[in-house]
C-alpha cells in the first residue's frame, strides 16, 4: 500500500507529513505500525521535551482525570493555584494566566500589552514591535505580523498595530520605537525560522531599550523555554527578566495542550473578570499535568542534561566537515542544520534520515531541526548523529545537482 493510502479523505490537507505512520512512543523512541523503532530528534517542536509516555506524567494524568478534570473557571479548583505559583517562582514574575495552545498565550500577551498601553501608559492606538522571521502561531492576529507569505496568503484582511524589524538588530528596534509603541514581542531564539540565534547581548540590550522607552519586553519562550536551551528559560542566558513571557509545549508533559502567559503584576492587573478567558484554560487536569511536568524537569535535572548533552551535540556537529552542511546553529539540545540546496532540500534529507531510523523535520526548505527529548541518552543521541553524518556523506558522493528556485521555493532536482 502506498502512503497515500494512509491519508484519510476526511483530513484537511494543512500538513504534509513524512511517509511514516506512528503508533507508539516511549522516551526518545517512536514505533511505526510495522513495528520499526525510530529515534525522535524532533520531540514535537519541544512539546515532548520530557519524552513520550513519561510514567510520572501518565500517572498524574490518570490520577487527576479520575478525580476532577474540567470543572470550569466559573469555580475555583485546588490544582490551579499551586501550578501558577510554580510558574511565577520559576520565571521570577508575579502572576500567570493559563491558556491551552501557545498561540493563545501569545494572543493573551498581545491583549495585555495593548490594554496596558492604553490604560497605564495612555497610548490611544498602541503598536507592538516584532521581529522579521518570527513564528508565534497561526491565529489571524499572529499571522498579521508574520514574514512568511504562505501563512498569510488568502487570510486577510490583517490586524494592524505591529511593526517588524530585523531579528537581532538592536538599532533597528531603537529606530522603530515611537510614541505609539507599547511593547517589543520576540522569540529569544527563532525556532521556525531555522533555529536562529541572535548576537550575544541583544536580549540585554532590548531590556535596557525597553526600560528607557517605558515599554514592555515580552518574550515568546514556547519552544525555547523549560530547559530546551540548557537553561530554564533562554532569557536567563543573558541575565534579563522580561515583563512577560509566554510558555507552552513542554508545559503539557507531552500529553496535553497547556500554555500560560506569565507577567509582572502591573501588566497582569489589566485583566478584570470577563475581559479574557478560555473554557479549558486552567482546568484541573491541565494544571495537575503542568505542575508535574515542572517537577519532572527539576527533579530529573533535565535542564542540566540539556546543557551537557547540548554541548556534546554541537561538538559533534561542528566537527563534521562536509560541503553539504552549510551551517549549524542553536543552543542546548536544539540545533538547526543548514543544508546546501545544491545537494538536497531539507525535506529530502529528513526522508533519508527516516529511512535510517531517525525522525526529524525540515523548515524553510534548507534547515533540518535536531531537537530530541531532553531525556534522550548520550548513546541514542550519538546513534542519531551517526545516521545524520551518513546522509551527509551519501549526498557528497552523489554530488551537487542543479536546482531551481521558483517563487522562493526550492524545486527538487
Amino acid at each position: 500500500m502506498g502512503f497515500s493510502g494512509f491519508d484519510s479523505p476526511c483530513c484537511a490537507r494543512n500538513y504534509d507529513p513524512l511517509p511514516v505512520m506512528l503508533t507508539r512512543g516511549s522516551g526518545a523512541y517512536l514505533w511505526d505500525v510495522a513495528g520499526r523503532r525510530y529515534i525522535d530528534m524532533m520531540s514535537a517542536y519541544s512539546a515532548v521535551s520530557l519524552g513520550h509516555a513519561h510514567p510520572r506524567i501518565l500517572a498524574k494524568l490518570s490520577e487527576q482525570a479520575h478525580r476532577l478534570a474540567v470543572p470550569s473557571r466559573a469555580y475555583y479548583n485546588d490544582r490551579l493555584g499551586p501550578f501558577l505559583e510554580a510558574l511565577c517562582m520559576l520565571t521570577g514574575l508575579d502572576a500567570a494566566l493559563p491558556m491551552n495552545s501557545g498561540a493563545e498565550a501569545v494572543e493573551t500577551a498581545i491583549k495585555a500589552a495593548r490594554r496596558w498601553g492604553q490604560r497605564v501608559k495612555g497610548v490611544a492606538s498602541p503598536e507592538i514591535i516584532v521581529a522579521e522571521g518570527n513564528f508565534h502561531g497561526r491565529t489571524t492576529t499572529v499571522i498579521s505580523f508574520s514574514s512568511e507569505q504562505e501563512y498569510r496568503d488568502g487570510f486577510g484582511p490583517f490586524t494592524p498595530g505591529f511593526r517588524a524589524v530585523p531579528f537581532g538588530d538592536l538599532e533597528a528596534t531603537r529606530a522603530a520605537i515611537s510614541e505609539r509603541t507599547v511593547a517589543v514581542l520576540v522569540e529569544p531564539i527563532q525556532g521556525e525560522a531555522g533555529v536562529i540565534v541572535p548576537p550575544r547581548g541583544w536580549l540585554a540590550g532590548l531590556r535596557r531599550l525597553c526600560d528607557e522607552a517605558r515599554i514592555l519586553l515580552l518574550l515568546d519562550e514556547i519552544q525555547s523555554g523549560l530547559g530546551r536551551t540548557g537553561a530554564w528559560f533562554a532569557y536567563q542566558h543573558e541575565n534579563v527578566l522580561p515583563d512577560g513571557v509566554t510558555l507552552g509545549k513542554a508545559l503539557g508533559g507531552g500529553v496535553l495542550p497547556v500554555s500560560a502567559f506569565v507577567a509582572r503584576r502591573e501588566v497582569m492587573d489589566v485583566f478584570t473578570p470577563g475581559s479574557h478567558g478560555s473554557t479549558f484554560g486552567g482546568n484541573a487536569l491541565a494544571a495537575a499535568v503542568g505542575l508535574e511536568a515542572l517537577n519532572v524537569i527539576r527533579e530529573e535535572n533535565l535542564v542540566e542534561r540539556s546543557r551537557t548533552l547540548g554541548a556534546h551535540l554541537f561538538d559533534r556537529l561542528h566537527a563534521i566537515k562536509s560541503p553539504v552542511l552549510a551551517d549549524v546553529r542553536g543552543l542546548g539540545l536544539w540545533a538547526g542544520a543548514e543544508i546546501q540546496p545544491r545537494f538536497s532540500s531539507a525535506r529530502t534529507f529528513c526522508e533519508r534520515l527516516l529511512e535510517k531510523g531517525v525522525l526529524s523535520s525540515a523548515t524553510h526548505h534548507t534547515v533540518v531541526r535536531l531537537a530530541p527529548p531532553l531525556v534522550i541518552s548520550k548513546a541514542d543521541l550519538d546513534w542519531a548523529l551517526d545516521r545524520f553524518e551518513e546522509v551527509l556523506r551519501e549526498l557528497e558522493r552523489a554530488g551537487a545537482q542543479p536546482s531551481v528556485v521558483a517563487d522562493g521555493v526550492l524545486v527538487e532536482p
